[in-house]
This record gives structure tokens, sequence and C-alpha cells, in this order.
């Protein structure tokens, strides 16, 4: 793996920080991407957490979400924790408040539902099973959405409460969890090696 790979780090909201350290340390060039121009240059996306109204809000503002859809159709490789989950589905359920809803960008053939875990009080952490890996995740549930339906070609990679909370669909990948917080690169590497 060469850090010839230019991974971005969608820097509108959320734990951009955490996600651009995981990167480097996993063999990726990262940077942020806040424009057109540095959405057209990268190799593959991150889309970190945060909140998804106001990340899918912010696109709007930012003329990105056209380019963003476009790029996820045209193939490239992204990946979303918790609320880049919830913006990379088909359908989201419980999307906010009219206007103000949060946007699927289509990247995967999925159902999520937002903050399925409960409110930031029941946030919590465990270790899950994570198909792939040789051990098992700590994982980070903040607010966390879950999964309620795949599609048939949709790789569940991992299940927290019996929902899938970790899937993958061709180069795009999502969990419901942070893995950019505990120091465990071993998701960020499975993505860096998808591209």
């Amino acid at each position: 793996m060469s850090a010839s790979h230019r991974v971005g780090v969608l820097a509108l909201q959320g734990d951009t920080r955490e996600h651009l350290a995981a990167l480097e340390e996993a063999g990726a060039q990262a940077l942020t991407v806040r424009r057109r121009a540095e959405l057209e240059s990268i190799d593959g996306l991150v889309i970190p957490g945060g909140e998804s109204t106001t990340m899918s809000h912010l696109l709007r503002e930012f003329e990105l979400l056209g380019p963003l859809r476009a790029r996820l159709a045209e193939g490239m490789p992204a990946y979303g924790s918790c609320a880049g989950m919830i913006l990379l589905a088909t359908e989201i359920l419980d999307a906010g408040v009219p206007g103000r809803e949060a946007v699927p960008l289509a990247g995967i053939d999925m159902t999520v539902r937002r903050n399925a875990f409960g409110r930031q009080v029941d946030s919590f952490e465990g270790d899950i099973d994570f198909t792939g890996l040789d051990s098992s995740v700590h994982a980070v549930f903040i607010r966390a959405p879950w999964v309620e339906r795949v599609a048939e070609h949709v790789e569940v990679l991992a299940r927290a409460a019996g929902h899938p909370v970790a899937v993958r669909q061709g180069k795009v990948l999502a969990t419901a969890f942070h893995p950019e917080m505990t120091g465990d690169r071993r998701v960020h590497k499975l993505f860096v090696d998808m591209l």
C-alpha cells in the first residue's frame, strides 16, 4: 500500500481530525474536503460522524451534494462512520424535521434509522465481531444509527443488538460506530486497502 492514495475527509462538520490521523496511520495521504475541486482530486472519501441533518444542510450550502452523489454513482470508494453511515444510505428513517432532514447519498443500498440506539445519554461502548478482521473491534456508539434493511448484494460485517452496524457494498463501507476514537486502525486500513 502506498501513501499515493489521496483520501479526503468531508470537513463540513464532525470529527474530521480523528479520521485524518487514522487514515495517515493506515497509509493514506489524508486531506480535508470542503470544495468541489477538493472532492474531484481524491481517490476516496470518508464521511465522518457528526450530525447528519447539519451535514446535509452544509452539503447543500457548499454546493457539494450533487457532485458527491455523482462521484459515488461513478464508483468512488467511500467510508462513513455514524452520521456518515446515515448519509450513505438509500433510505433514512427518522430523517429529521421537514426542510432540515438528512439527505441520502445512495452509496449503499440500505435503510438506516437515525439515533436508533437512543439519545446521547444512551451512548455506549463494547467489543463486537467484525467479519474480515482477526479479532473483535472495540466499538464506540454515540447516538448511533443501525441498519434496518440491506439489499441482497450488501455484506453485513458486524452486528450489535441484533442489527447490522457495519456494512459494505463494493468499495463503499459504513459503520454505526466510531473506530477513529479508539486507536484501532484496522477499519481505516480495510478502507484504504479497498482503494
